[in-house]
């Protein structure tokens, strides 16, 4: 009933504010029926429009572009909400400011050098799949942040065509971060001496500035990745030399052309080595003559800088200040990233550090690598161990990943850089074994010196019991030692994977906790004399890690004051590190603008600070409530991860909501079986993230703090509203619930729902599509997910309700201004997919018959479809309806014919009338695809 009342009412909708205006009169009538959808009820009325002829796919295409335009635009506008202020000179000013509060007279200068030779934090870039927007779309948002123009014709000139997405594109991109990055660290570090020469004229030329130190594991990462071989890292670490060759002999083109000139040569030899190294080296030739000449001595190579940087120095001791400055400013960069564009992080997974030491202590396959024995065997292998020389015949000719990898990292630290650490990331780390083990193979190698082993903490089980692996480890007296010969403790925390598994909110307070433990445990074994690297692995997204309400509330989720506190009144230094992922985290490098801007902020606010003098926020004295509160998120979190129906809606359209994103692949290959009972821990963090996006509610960052707080409410309320850490949790649901539509969720539940498909032409007034509608419902009465989908939205509404509960308790002090204008542009994208998607289906049962092929029938193709393998489907269509043949013309026969005649016509129509429009509506899906992403900030 309310149904046709609604589509009276449609009305024209040629609009983007059309849109806008009747999604809002359908959300009046939900008061009359609760269960009414106004989502699907636009995203019908659009595809009835479709389907008479009313509008066309050129109409849907220019409401997605105007609405892809505002995605960007919103991008833009909370990047510069998230870094304001963005100026150069605005930024050189807060430079100032910060620099005068660690300094004011001659005595003064200790204190001002400590601050600043200390990084605010590390900075990684990774090539996580994040490369939501084009190249084109990248730098209009970055061009648009950096003039503070957010207008139509500053941001949405780019073209939507997506860029392909290699790992040399990947790493291209993570370069051109990084030298925006150093440039912006230069301008930091002028500054800071010009400051310190004006205040202390005598001692200035004595520091050693280092704001940040940067990093990257783009081609080192291994875990769950085949496309990426030793030789492609040795490749890339050459192209990294090359690169910050050539920009430290250009600054020192004037001030120092004799030390320029050396750089540049070594440069150029290092290029030909590059090119040596992105040959074939399959065979033994070729990589022996590429070996051979990067091993070989040669007048202009450089595989230390420690000289270069001692001249440097010596030269601006008697220099004028401002040739000084710049010799002192290319020899801080040089202390900062050696001879690469920063430092370089492997990564390999525990089980494959596992399977290359069971060779040496367990050759049988006997002994549990969890066992004391087995720690107990560890412990004699590392006492025996002696370091064994090795070449690159040898790392080719190894079998074991783990192993190649401390291979691969002996040559680069021999032949190509002998002064930057490496880091070994090691995934899914729950043995001390297993770290016992990283340290045999570095010591075995000869570079236990130069290696920073690093346990990552990700996984449930891993936050678990983390702190007893880190109890464990620190006790050994071999990773003591070791710890004191490197000067610090490496671990890595993953709030993605974590996210994913117990919900982010329980993520961010485990990770808190385990941090806590470490400094408790480096205490405990006398170890307060060496740093504490904590690695904290985040992405872009609320889901993710990134905190999206401030740049305060994002550098203090994932290592709260708390935690902080924790090392600083142990006395431990603490180094620490964050990641900038992908495309997405780029961003905040891609002009020079944003990239001072960012490093302002962290000079503002660097990631080890804390007052130690606070006191004890009420989140930590009110365990007996916060504890419970966190178990009951978790709890709630672990349900939907155990759930059948959760995973059933979360890959009900696979992966087929969301663009390819990077060059690692977040799609295993399957059969359409397979796909039906696709498990969630089948698909990565981040797609998991996306997906959730897509469909509405970012189910992994709100649901179950309602629920958490139910029975105990009013108490729940007082601790987050009187608690800095609860205050922090609130901004984050808030956040996320400001984005947040059970009703979207829904609405892509019926788009399964046979009765829906039967009824729609049921008055009449649809005969042209009733035949298809007949089929869709005769096909989907065996489908299960339109009530997979009801059940999920009434579990998350339940718990939605008694969060609403806990925030009417709670007022928002801060309201977004541009709340509601948001929530309606978030349902007309998800209405005009879903009438994209029935135009879809709606053709594909529209195709005539064919036969079957490969043992895949037109029920399968229908699947694929229904699925999102939308790409898959269509290659089996053309192979059915081909259009493309020889031509008579194309032959020279003397004999005549007159066949084929008129009537032998191809497949022309059935291209133009399904196959092409089922092609084009699922290209504009995945531009909506963008277009929700940017609204949500990220994408996953």
């Amino acid at each position: 009933m309310n149904g046709g009342a609604a589509h009276q009412g449609a009305g024209s909708l040629t609009t983007v504010e059309d849109l806008d205006r009747r999604l809002q009169e359908l959300h009046v009538l939900t008061a009359q029926t609760p269960t009414y959808n106004p989502v699907f009820q636009l995203g019908h009325e659009l595809s009835r429009k479709l389907e008479t002829g009313e509008m066309s796919l050129d109409h849907i295409e220019a409401l997605v572009a105007e609405m892809e335009c505002e995605g960007l635009r919103a991008r833009a506008a909370r990047l510069d909400r998230l870094l304001a202020p963005v100026g150069l000179s605005d930024n050189d000013a807060r430079i100032d400011a910060v620099a005068g509060e660690s300094g004011e007279n001659d005595d003064d200068f200790s204190a001002f050098a400590v601050r600043w030779q200390r990084p605010a934090a590390h900075v990684v870039f990774t090539a996580h799949p994040t490369f939501l927007l084009s190249t084109a779309q990248s730098e209009a948002v970055t061009a648009s942040v950096s003039s503070g123009d957010h207008s139509v014709a500053s941001v949405c000139v780019a073209s939507p065509e997506r860029d392909q997405i290699t790992l040399d594109y990947e790493h291209d991109k993570a370069m051109e971060a990084i030298a925006r990055g150093q440039k912006a660290r230069d301008r930091i570090n002028a500054r800071l001496f010009d400051i310190a020469a004006a205040r202390w004229p005598k001692r200035w030329r004595g520091l050693n500035p280092m704001p940040v130190r940067f990093a990257s594991w783009v081609g080192y990462d291994m875990d769950g990745r085949t496309d990426i071989g030793w030789s492609t890292s040795i490749r890339y670490r050459l192209q990294e030399k090359a690169l910050r060759l050539g920009s430290y002999a250009a600054s020192l083109a004037q001030a120092a052309p004799e030390i320029a000139d050396k750089l540049e040569r070594a440069r150029k030899l290092t290029e030909d080595m590059v090119a040596r190294f992105a040959a074939d080296l399959s065979a033994p030739e070729a990589l022996s003559n590429a070996a051979n000449a990067l091993t070989a001595d040669h007048p202009d190579r450089i595989v230390s800088l420690e000289g270069v940087i001692a001249e440097l120095e010596n030269e601006a001791r008697h220099a004028d200040q401002d040739i000084a400055r710049t010799l002192l400013v290319t020899a801080a960069a040089m202390r900062a990233d050696g001879l690469g564009m920063g430092w370089i992080h492997f990564r390999v997974n525990a089980s494959q550090l596992q399977n290359a030491i069971r060779l040496r202590i367990d050759p049988e396959g006997k002994l549990s690598l969890a066992s004391q024995a087995a720690l107990v065997r560890m412990r004699e292998l590392l006492a025996e161990v002696v370091p064994l020389r090795s070449n690159f015949a040898a790392l080719a000719i190894e079998n074991s990943t783990a192993v190649r990898q401390f291979l691969a990292m002996a040559q680069i630290l021999a032949h190509i850089d002998a002064d930057a650490p490496i880091r070994m990331l090691v995934a899914e780390c729950e043995e001390p074994a297993t770290i016992l083990a990283a340290l045999y193979f570095a010591r075995m190698f000869g570079i236990d010196d130069k290696v920073d082993v690093s346990p990552l903490f990700e996984t449930e089980s891993a936050l678990e019991h983390g702190g007893r692996f880190v109890d464990a480890v620190l006790a050994e007296p071999a990773y003591r030692d070791y710890a004191r010969k490197r000067g610090r403790i490496s671990i890595q925390t993953g709030f993605s994977d974590a996210g994913r598994f117990v919900g982010q909110v329980p993520a961010a307070l485990a990770i808190e906790r385990l941090q806590g433990r470490l400094s408790e445990a480096m205490v405990a074994n006398g170890l307060t004399d060496v740093s504490a690297l904590i690695f904290n692995t985040h992405g872009e997204s609320m889901g993710r890690g990134a905190h999206p309400s401030s740049i305060e509330d994002r550098f203090q989720w994932p290592m709260s004051p708390w935690a902080r506190r924790r090392f600083l009144r142990a006395g431990i230094r603490l180094e620490p590190e964050v990641s900038f992922q992908g495309g997405d985290g780029y961003l905040w490098f891609g002009s020079d603008e944003l990239a001072l801007a960012t490093l302002t902020r962290m000079a503002e606010m660097p990631l080890w600070g804390a007052d130690t003098d606070a006191p004890t926020d009420l989140f930590y004295r009110r365990t007996d409530l916060s504890l419970d509160f966190y178990r009951a998120i978790r709890g709630v979190q672990h349900e939907h991860l155990e759930s059948a129906t959760y995973s059933r809606a979360i890959t009900a359209f696979g992966l087929g909501l969301l663009n390819d994103t990077g060059s690692r692949k977040s799609r295993r290959q399957s059969d359409l079986a397979a796909d039906r009972s696709m498990s969630l821990r089948q698909i990565r963090a981040i797609p998991h993230n996306a997906i959730l996006q897509q469909l509405g509610y970012p189910v992994n960052v709100i649901a179950g703090i309602g629920t958490a707080s139910d029975g105990n409410r009013e108490e729940i309320a007082v601790l987050l509203r009187e608690s800095e850490r609860g205050q922090q949790l609130l901004r984050l649901a808030r956040a996320a619930n400001a984005l947040a539509s059970i009703k979207t969720v829904a609405a892509y539940g019926e788009l399964f729902n046979s009765a829906y498909w039967a009824s729609r032409p049921y008055r009449g007034d649809e005969q042209y599509i009733a035949e298809a509608c007949l089929k869709l419902a005769e096909y989907l009465t065996k489908d299960d997910r339109t009530g997979v989908f009801r059940r999920l939205a009434s579990r998350l509404r339940v718990d939605a309700m008694k969060l609403h509960f806990l925030l009417d308790l709670l007022p928002d002090e801060e309201p977004l201004p541009d709340r509601e204008h948001t929530r309606r542009s978030l349902g007309v994208l998800q209405s005009l997919r879903i009438a994209l998607f029935k135009h879809m289906f709606l053709r594909a049962v529209m195709v005539p018959q064919f036969s079957r092929a490969n043992d895949i029938s037109r029920d399968d193709v229908l699947e694929m479809f229904f699925t999102l393998r939308v790409e898959d489907g269509l290659a089996q269509l053309r192979r059915a309806f081909p259009t493309s043949f020889p031509s008579i013309d194309d032959f020279k026969v003397d004999c005549p014919s007159d066949y084929p005649d008129s009537s032998a016509t191809g497949y022309t129509r059935i291209h133009r009338e399904y196959i092409d429009p089922i092609a084009r509506s699922y290209g504009l899906s995945l531009r909506i695809t963008t277009a929700l992403a940017n609204e949500f900030g990220a994408h996953g």
